[in-house]
């Protein structure tokens, strides 16, 4: 662990390599586990705004989750997230002729109807932020789904910051960013 400003950061997200890939796990991020995707505060804004244009890019099922339980929902830790559709599958989940699980937000952005991404919290993957009074932890999040990702960004030589740099960017900075390439050129 090292101190960049008021983040601590694991050195896992300089030493291991990333890259995700879809054609082998089919986007199971989107889709397994108990929880939507974390969303920060000020992305509820942003999500309500853009609703109306991502709406045509989604399921009927993920259209029926968010109009029953709002665009983002609060959990029982107080926490932020995207709602789930039967306890499974993210909201804003959809499908390719292949199977593989998309972000139907980033269609919508991808095809030009929205300037918004996704999620920060989605773009940041693997790479997961928490928030304390004094600082921000950033560590990697290891999950078993992404055991083809570890292997193709060996594979490939990416680590980590490399691959998640511009939602790095986005989340902390240009300057922040720099700061972690000198300290990966160190290690």
């Amino acid at each position: 662990m090292f101190q960049l400003g008021k983040t601590i950061v694991s050195e896992e997200i300089l030493k291991k390599e990333f890259v995700c890939n879809l054609s082998a796990c089919k986007g199971a991020c989107c889709v397994d586990g108990d929880a939507g995707a974390p969303v920060e505060e000020y992305e509820k804004e942003i999500m309500d705004r853009i609703y109306p244009k991502v709406k045509p890019f989604l399921r009927q099922k993920g259209i029926d989750a968010i109009e029953e339980q709002g665009r983002y929902i609060t959990n029982d830790f107080g926490e932020i997230e995207t709602p789930l559709i039967d306890g499974a599958d993210c909201a804003y989940v959809t499908f390719d002729d292949k199977g593989t699980a998309l972000c139907g937000i980033e269609e919508a952005y991808n095809q030009g109807e929205i300037d918004w991404k996704k999620p920060v919290s989605c773009h940041l993957y693997p790479v997961r932020v928490q928030d304390y009074s004094e600082f921000s932890a950033v560590n990697y999040h290891q999950w078993h789904i992404c055991d083809d990702a570890c292997s193709l960004g060996e594979e490939l030589g990416v680590p980590i910051y490399k691959f998640t740099k511009e939602a790095l960017i986005r989340k902390f900075g240009e300057d922040w960013y720099a700061e972690l390439e000198k300290v990966a050129e160190k290690l």
